[in-house]
Order: C-alpha cells, then structure tokens, then sequence
C-alpha cells in the first residue's frame, strides 16, 4: 500500500480518530512518521490530562509497519512486546515521531537471512509543544524472513 494512502486511512479509522490521534507524516519510503494527539474534551482523564491509552494508541502501529513496509512481503513482522513510561502529564497537542534508518533495516535483514525469528526493540518518545517528553513507549518487534519450501512461500 502507498504510505500516502495509509495515512488517509489511519486518519478515517475511528478508534483513533475518536482518540484525538492524526497521522500528520508518513514518508513514501516508510523512513519517517508523525503522530499527533490533539486534546479534546472527550480524551481527557479524569485529571484533566491525556488519557494514558490514547498516548500509547497514538505509537501502536506505526514501528510494526515501517519495518514491515521497509522489507517487503518476504518477512513477517508482528508486534511481540510493549512497554509505556509516563514522564509527565500531557497537556495539549502532542507529538510522537518515528524515523527508521535503512542502516537499521538492512542489520535486520542480516540477522532474519537465515529464517531465524529476530526481536528488535524501538523506541519513541511523546512529547509536548515545549518537546518536554510525556511518554517514553517501547515496542518489540517479532521479524522473520519468510522460508521458501518447494516454490511456495510459506510462513514456516
């Protein structure tokens, strides 16, 4: 799917669209993301701050298919872990941005070559207008190469 594309969609899908979350950016070459949380009366804790669940839907995806997106349809690429540190309360817009070096994607790919599984762990931080940061998340992914048996591409 064209990066173009999907941002339209994710900003027409309504659990984040109801969750205050735009995707501002996704680069053609699946290199670069930007995710905003706008504040709203309906996404508000009871404390007046971000939901936390709205903080860490705004980073869900968007490792999982950069690097899906980034090595092609001959690997699998699933979401194997999470983690979110709250820093401090989000107030107003704020923003998360992912950026994948092609360095980072070709170590993948050496270490994935043999069909073996690779966990790569990414992280992004939340931050305010003032780029104080709000949230660290960190997610892990699960990434194997597809194996071929017999001319058929099978997830073995």
């Amino acid at each position: 799917m064209q990066a173009r594309r999907l941002r339209r969609l994710f900003n027409l899908y309504l659990p984040l669209r109801g969750a205050g979350i735009r995707v501002e950016e996704l680069a053609d070459d699946w290199s670069y993301a930007r995710v905003a949380l706008h504040q709203r009366w309906y996404n508000l804790n009871y404390v007046g701050t971000h939901f936390g669940g709205s903080l860490f839907a705004m980073t869900d995806p968007f490792w999982m298919i950069m690097v899906m997106e980034s090595l092609g349809y001959d690997y699998v690429v699933w979401d194997k872990a999470a983690e979110i540190e709250f820093v401090s309360p989000g107030r107003g817009s704020v923003i998360a941005e992912f950026r994948l070096d092609p360095a980072r994607v070709e170590t993948i790919r050496k270490a994935t070559e043999s069909g073996d599984k690779h966990l790569e762990w990414f992280e992004t931080q939340v931050r305010a207008q003032d780029q104080s940061v709000v949230a660290k998340v960190r997610k892990q992914l699960h990434i194997r190469r597809k194996v071929q048996l017999g001319g058929n591409h099978g997830a073995a």
